[in-house]
C-alpha cells in the first residue's frame, strides 16, 4: 500500500476538554453507546467502560486482519473496567461509581437495570443529579419494547431500507452502523440537554435534578427520513427508492465518467440548474416548460439526468472536475478510502490522524470531528485493554489493595 500523507500526531494524555471533570459510566456495549460516551470521552469527559470478564465489550470481536480496529476507534480515551455484573460485589461497585458520576448509560434490554438492582429510582436515591441514558432498540416503553433492537432491523422497520436503493432491486440496508450512529450523535446531544438542566441552581420547579434519557435507535433514525409522514399525507403516494436520485431536486445523482469514474452531483436550487444546462450545452432546457423549475424537472427526472449523465460520460473525471470547478457547479468525485486519505483538504484540515500503536504501526482513525475554537477535545490515550484501570478505579473509591485482590480471587473484578 502507498505511504499515505495522514498527519500524524501523538497522543495527549494531559490535554484538557470542555467536559473535563464529568464523570461518564458507560455500561453500553456496540456501536451506539461507544460512540456516544466517545464524543463525550474525546471532549474531557472521562469515561469509564465497564466491560464484562474475558472478552470485554462485544465491539472489540470486530476486527480487521487480526486487529480490533474498532475497539481502537471507539475506545479511545476511555478507562476500562472489568467486571462480572452477575455478582452483588459488582453491582456494588457500580452503584458507588454512579454515586461519583453525572452521566450513567446502559443499553440492556428494558427492565434489565431493574432486575440487577442498578434502576433509575436506585440510582437517583444515590445521585439526585445523575443523568442515566437508556439505550434500546424500541425504547422503554410500548408493545416492541421487548424485542431485540439491532440496527439492521431498525433500518428496516424504521421505512429508511425502503427508501435506500434502486426502484428495479429490493431495499438496500446500509454497510455500516447507521441507526446505531445517528442514535448515539442524538444521545449524546440529549445528554448533554439533560445535564444542563441537572446543573441549574434553581428555577420555577426548584433545583436542577437528574432524569433518564429514553434512547432507541428507532425514533432517531426516523426522525432524519424528514417530512415522509407529511408527503405521503398530502399526495396518498408512497415514496419509492430513487437509487442516487432525489425526491426533492433535478439534477441530482451519480454520474459516470468516460474514464469509469463517479462523479455526484447537486443542482437544488434553480440557478444551479440553469448553469448546469448552460454548461452542457443545452441551454434550451432553460427555458422549456419541461425542465424550468425544479417542480418540472422532477417530473421528468430521467430525461434531465440523461442529457447530462449523458455529456458527463463523453469526460474523463479529471476533465468533468476542471468545467465543474469553474463553472462553480456542486459536484464531487466519489471518493474511496486512497481518496480521502491523500486529498489536500483532508490533509490540511487533520480530518484523519495517525497515532502511535503496538499493533499498527501509524494508526489511523478519524479526528475530531467538531472544532471548538477556545476549548477543543483531544486524542489524550489510546482505547484501552481489559481492565486495565480496574484497580486504580477501585483504589479511587476506596477499595484497599487487599480488598481488590480478594476481589480478583473471587472473579469479581478483572485487571
Amino acid at each position: 500500500m502507498e505511504k499515505l500523507k495522514v498527519h500524524r500526531i501523538d497522543w495527549a494524555p494531559d490535554a484538557k476538554g470542555p467536559l473535563d471533570g464529568i464523570r461518564v459510566v458507560d455500561l453500553s456495549r456496540l456501536v451506539c453507546g461507544n460512540l456516544l460516551t466517545v464524543s463525550l470521552a474525546d471532549m474531557g469527559a472521562e469515561v469509564i467502560k465497564i466491560e464484562p470478564l474475558g472478552k470485554g465489550d462485544t465491539l472489540r470481536a470486530w476486527g480487521d486482519g487480526g486487529v480490533q480496529s474498532n475497539w481502537k476507534v471507539y475506545g479511545r480515551n476511555k478507562k476500562s473496567l472489568a467486571l462480572d455484573l452477575r455478582r452483588p460485589d459488582s453491582i456494588e461497585i457500580v452503584r458507588k461509581l454512579a454515586a461519583t458520576a453525572q452521566i450513567f448509560v446502559e443499553g440492556f434490554r428494558p427492565g434489565r437495570l431493574e432486575e440487577m438492582g442498578l434502576g433509575p429510582d436506585v440510582l437517583h436515591g444515590l445521585n439526585p443529579k445523575l443523568v442515566i441514558v437508556r439505550i434500546s432498540g424500541y425504547g422503554q416503553t410500548g408493545p416492541y419494547k421487548d424485542r431485540p433492537g439491532f440496527g439492521s432491523v431498525i433500518e428496516s422497520l424504521s421505512g429508511f431500507a425502503s427508501r435506500n436503493g434502486f426502484p428495479d432491486r429490493e431495499p438496500v440496508l446500509p454497510p455500516f452502523a447507521l441507526a446505531d450512529s445517528v442514535a448515539a450523535l442524538q444521545g449524546a446531544f440529549a445528554a448533554m440537554v439533560a445535564l444542563r438542566e441537572a446543573e441549574r441552581d434553581g428555577g420555577p420547579d426548584g433545583p436542577g435534578r437528574g432524569q433518564v434519557v429514553d434512547l432507541p435507535l428507532l425514533e432517531p433514525l426516523y426522525s432524519i427520513l424528514g417530512p415522509e409522514a407529511l408527503a405521503y399525507k398530502l399526495t396518498g403516494r408512497v415514496r419509492r427508492r430513487c437509487g442516487s436520485a432525489s425526491h426533492t431536486a433535478s439534477p441530482r445523482n451519480v454520474y459516470e465518467t468516460r474514464d469509469g469514474k463517479f462523479v455526484g452531483m447537486s443542482a437544488s436550487i434553480q440557478t444551479m440548474a440553469e448553469r448546469v444546462f448552460r454548461m452542457i450545452g443545452r441551454e434550451d432546457m432553460i427555458a422549456d416548460p419541461r425542465y424550468d423549475s425544479n417542480r418540472t424537472r422532477m417530473q421528468h427526472r430521467e430525461e434531465v439526468d440523461a442529457a447530462v449523465g449523458g455529456w458527463i460520460k463523453t469526460k474523463t473525471l479529471a476533465e468533468v472536475l476542471e468545467i465543474f470547478e469553474r463553472s462553480s457547479i456542486t459536484a464531487s468525485a466519489v471518493y474511496e478510502q486512497p481518496d480521502i486519505l491523500n486529498d489536500p483538504h483532508f490533509i490540511e484540515r487533520e480530518v484523519v490522524v495517525e497515532l502511535p500503536d503496538d499493533d499498527v504501526e501509524g494508526l489511523p482513525m478519524h479526528n475530531i470531528p467538531v472544532r471548538l475554537s477556545r476549548t477543543p477535545g483531544a486524542i489524550r490515550t489510546p482505547a484501552p485493554a481489559i481492565g486495565e484501570h480496574s484497580a486504580a478505579l477501585l483504589e479511587d473509591l476506596g477499595y484497599t489493595a487487599e480488598q481488590i485482590e480478594q476481589l480478583k480471587e473471587k472473579g469479581v473484578v478483572e485487571g
